[in-house]
Order: structure tokens, then C-alpha cells, then sequence
């Protein structure tokens, strides 16, 4: 038989349980079948006019040459003046490196400065790409397990535990997904201590800045000293807060050395960025920002609805997330239950029976590394919403054994 032909790097990977689970829904949607999807962390609504007429226009120029490996100047330095004036970050121009989204870019920074053996520490729950990528470039994810009483955020204590002599990394994301909880600037300047005590990295990853909900303040620890700022590099993008998530366009930011070594292994692996969306996303910085705002006040009215609905149901606690657009229900009350004959033993079980018997779409709470818990995202209209909440209680009440009637 002949030997495997796959690296060892490409078979330690596992693949995307979210995207797994979520194009198979489609699929059964495609077959007619009427499914509620809570599941990608996709906006629902269109990219914002101007951005697209930016790029159309580009496109009709003739904007559809190589441009340099990270970003064309006039992009990096729209980027540089947003982190200034939004996110009180000092970075020049050269220091930002544009990527094909903001996956990219991690996939590129650990490239860039974890060495094999090398520790990076994740609080989970977390998205899953953050581990298979620290895997794939030859370091050590570590997964540290948070807290629902803490809302699932990292605590100094926590990390001082996590660190060893291997450690070279945090990462850091706020908002989080799959929980939707904020850090406060108390809570990272704790942190922060830490880092900078031990001497590590920290990827902040700020993607989700955007959308916070209840008065809460976005603050990137990037922001808080000197010594901090010198540590970080700081990731974001496009997909979430403008709706671009099929342009692929994020970017990070770094100290000099860094952001031209990342320039670099992206000149190899990828050449540049699309041209005519460089263009578009400069449009998206320097434009209007009125539609980002919209959909952060329908994402709010949704989060409300969803958490109140979710609330009704029994066997689930579910706390009010403060920002992104997920809520990150408990199952603990519905775990060794019966439903349709089936046990439900975990949480990919339960999910399993939701998809067939109610047709709705849920993701397991273990592909954060966090069981029996599931994730539902509110990038959805209302209606689906409310029938697809209205299915899961009924789904409960009806069907699992020792909660019907109760």
C-alpha cells in the first residue's frame, strides 16, 4: 500500500466544524427543505453601495493589476489614520500589511514569528482557526478554558498559570466569538501586566470592534503603554463591520520588523491583495460610516429578541452577550436527556437532532472547545429568528423526554 502522501503539518488539520455543518444546511435548502441558519458568522446584509460603486469603478479604470504584496500605500495609510484617530494607535504607513482578510493575516503572523515548539496561548472558547493555524506553523497551541461566571474572559491569574519557558504568544479577541463578551480597559491593563512581566506577543484581534452593544467601550490593549503597544500586533478587517465578507480583505498592524517580514512570506505565498477591493476598502474607511451603524442597531434589536426568546426555552441559560452577533446558550439542563430515542450526550448530538427533527441550525458549543454549550448567530433576519427560536423550544417542550409538560 503506498505510504500517505500528505505532510504531517496537513494531517494534523481538522476542518471547519462551522463551515462544515453550515454547508450542509444550504445544501438541504437547496433540496427545498426549510432550514433556520444560526450558523456562519456571515452579515446578512448586502456590502454598502458606495463601497461596490468603488469598486466597479476601480474595475472599469482598469484597477486590476499587481499592486505591491502588502497593500497599494494610499490603503495603508487610510488604515494608519483609522488606528490613530479610532483606536489611538500610532502606526505608520509601512507598518500595515493588507491581506486577503483578516484570517490571512493571522495565518501570516504566526508564520512570521512563531518558531516549532513554541507555545501560543488561546482562552477558549474561541474560533477554531486560531489553533489549526498555530499548528500549521510548527507552534503549540494552548488552550486555556475560561469561565461563564467571568463571562468567558481571560483573567491575570489564569494566564500566569498558562505561562511556561516555551510561551512566545497571547491571543487576544474582543469581541469574542462565539460568546460575544467585551474586555473592559481594567481587564486588559491586568493583562497587559502580565505580558509585559513575561516578556510575550500578543495578537489582538479586533474584527468584531465594530459591534458593541449596551454602552461598552471597544479599547485595544495596544492603546494602554508603551510596552504594550511594542508587543502587539493588531488585526481587523473588513467582513464584519462592512458586510465584505466574500471581498476577503483584512489587514495588520506591527512593528517595523515584523510587518516587513510579514510583506515578504506574503510576497511568496500570495502576491498582493485584489486590486479593485484595495480600492473598494479605502472607500469603506474614508466613506460615509452611517450603514455601519445601521446594522449595529439591528444587530442590537435581534441580540435583544434572540436572548429574550432563548430565555423561554427550558434546559437553556442564556446570558446577554455585549457585543459581535452570536449568543452562547448553556445546554446543561437538556445533557442526558432522551429525544426522539436518541440520548442526547453532548452537545453535537443535540445539534445533530435540532438540524434533522426541527430544521434548524446550530453550532456545537465543542467546536469552541467549550461542550455543552451551542452557538447561534443573529447575522439573520427577524423572521428567522423568531421561527427558528420558536422551533428549538418547541423541539424542547415537545419532543425531549423528562422536560415535557414540566
Amino acid at each position: 500500500m503506498m505510504n500517505s502522501k500528505l505532510s504531517q503539518r496537513a494531517a494534523k488539520v481538522e476542518g471547519s466544524k462551522t463551515l462544515e455543518l453550515t454547508m450542509k444546511a444550504r445544501d438541504m435548502r437547496k433540496q427545498g427543505i426549510d432550514i433556520c441558519i444560526f450558523g456562519s458568522g456571515e452579515p446578512d446584509f448586502n456590502t454598502p453601495e458606495h463601497i461596490c460603486e468603488a469598486a466597479f469603478t476601480a474595475i472599469k479604470e482598469g484597477q486590476t493589476k499587481y499592486t505591491p504584496a502588502g497593500g497599494i500605500m494610499e490603503l495603508r495609510k487610510a488604515i494608519s489614520d483609522k488606528l490613530r484617530e479610532e483606536n489611538g494607535l500610532n502606526y505608520s504607513a509601512t507598518q500595515i500589511v493588507v491581506s486577503a482578510g483578516a484570517k490571512h493575516s493571522l495565518s501570516n503572523i504566526f508564520f512570521t514569528v512563531i518558531n516549532p515548539g513554541e507555545e501560543v496561548i488561546i482562552p477558549v472558547p474561541a474560533w477554531l482557526s486560531y489553533w489549526e493555524q498555530v499548528k500549521l506553523s510548527g507552534g503549540v497551541p494552548k488552550l486555556i478554558k475560561t469561565k461563564p461566571d467571568n463571562e468567558f474572559k481571560l483573567t491575570p491569574e489564569e494566564l500566569e498559570l498558562a505561562i511556561t519557558p516555551k510561551t512566545k504568544m497571547v491571543l487576544l479577541t474582543s469581541p469574542v466569538n462565539p460568546t460575544g463578551s467585551v474586555y473592559t480597559r481594567k481587564e486588559l491593563e491586568k493583562l497587559a501586566e502580565v505580558i509585559v512581566k513575561h516578556d510575550l506577543m500578543v495578537i489582538s484581534d479586533e474584527i468584531y470592534e465594530k459591534l458593541i452593544y449596551d454602552g461598552e467601550e471597544h479599547v485595544s490593549i495596544a492603546s494602554l503603554s508603551q510596552e504594550i503597544f511594542d508587543r502587539t500586533i493588531v488585526v481587523n478587517g473588513f467582513s464584519k463591520a462592512y458586510a465584505m465578507t466574500g471581498w476577503r480583505m483584512g489587514y495588520a498592524a506591527a512593528s517595523p520588523e515584523i510587518a516587513k517580514a510579514m510583506f515578504d512570506i506574503q510576497s511568496h505565498l500570495t502576491s498582493n491583495p485584489t486590486t479593485f477591493v484595495q480600492i473598494a476598502s479605502i472607500e469603506a474607511l474614508r466613506g460615509g460610516q452611517e450603514s455601519v451603524e445601521k446594522m449595529r442597531n439591528e444587530y442590537d434589536l435581534r441580540r435583544k429578541r434572540i436572548v429574550e426568546m432563548l430565555r423561554e426555552i427550558p434546559g437553556l441559560e442564556c446570558p446577554m452577550p455585549k457585543g459581535a452577533f452570536y449568543v452562547f446558550p448553556s445546554i446543561e439542563g437538556l445533557i442526558g436527556k432522551k429525544a426522539y430515542g436518541v440520548t442526547i450526550e453532548s452537545d453535537e448530538t443535540l445539534c445533530q437532532l435540532l438540524l434533522e427533527h426541527a430544521k434548524i441550525l446550530v453550532v456545537p458549543g465543542s467546536s469552541f472547545e467549550m461542550e455543552n454549550y451551542v452557538r447561534l448567530s443573529y447575522a439573520t433576519d427577524m423572521v428567522t429568528i423568531e421561527e427558528g427560536v420558536r422551533r428549538f423550544k418547541e423541539f424542547v417542550i415537545h419532543h425531549v423526554e423528562e422536560l415535557i409538560h414540566t
